[in-house]
């Protein structure tokens, strides 16, 4: 999708038998989902006005996409992301960020030594992560997006800055073991 265009939701599936979808909503407030205009699919070669219509549960919510008139054409578009303008979303915080900003940024570490690339950020609900795509290749490392963590995000230099001691774990991938308390 084009680079000033923001993901905000998910299409995960058809609800009812009269076009309604469930979205996993991407935005601060789900309920919100259809306030930012008109949304495009992928290739922005549909477009569809949203009205959601149901309370959001666990970040998904009941929505009706124009054009969909049954359950076969909701149906269709399972997976399908819908996209805005990034103009149409307000503007963040100088210590916030949306998730695209963060993708494809160049990881280093305090010490300036090259670590990888933001190749996502995910939730498992403990707190958002960013997954660091290592240069050497091999498993992707989880880090935690706090500031202790990530303390510099640096969007017009391409980098962010990760603290190996808080964010990583100790060479072997095994924590270390605590030292002997006094026993006297």
């Amino acid at each position: 999708m084009a680079a000033d265009t923001i993901c905000i939701g998910v299409v995960v599936a058809a609800h009812g038998v009269r076009g309604q979808v469930k979205v996993r909503s991407f935005t601060e407030d789900p309920l919100k989902l259809g306030a930012y205009g008109p949304v495009t699919d992928d290739s922005g070669a549909r477009r569809f006005t949203v009205k959601v219509q149901g309370a959001p549960k666990d970040g998904v919510v009941i929505a009706t996409l124009s054009g969909l008139a049954d359950r076969d054409a909701a149906e269709a578009l399972r997976r399908t992301r819908l996209y805005v303008p990034r103009t149409a979303l307000p503007a963040v915080a100088d210590d916030e960020f949306y998730h695209a900003d963060l993708v494809g940024l160049e990881a280093r570490t305090t010490d300036g030594a090259a670590l990888g690339k933001v190749s996502a950020v995910q939730n498992f609900g403990g707190g958002d992560l960013l997954e660091i795509e290592p240069l050497a290749g091999g498993d992707t490392l989880l880090v935690p997006f706090s500031k202790a963590a990530v303390p510099v995000v640096d969007l017009a230099a391409g980098t962010v800055v990760i603290d190996p001691v808080t964010a990583l774990p100790p060479a072997g991938g095994e924590p270390e073991p605590e030292p002997p308390g006094d026993e006297a």
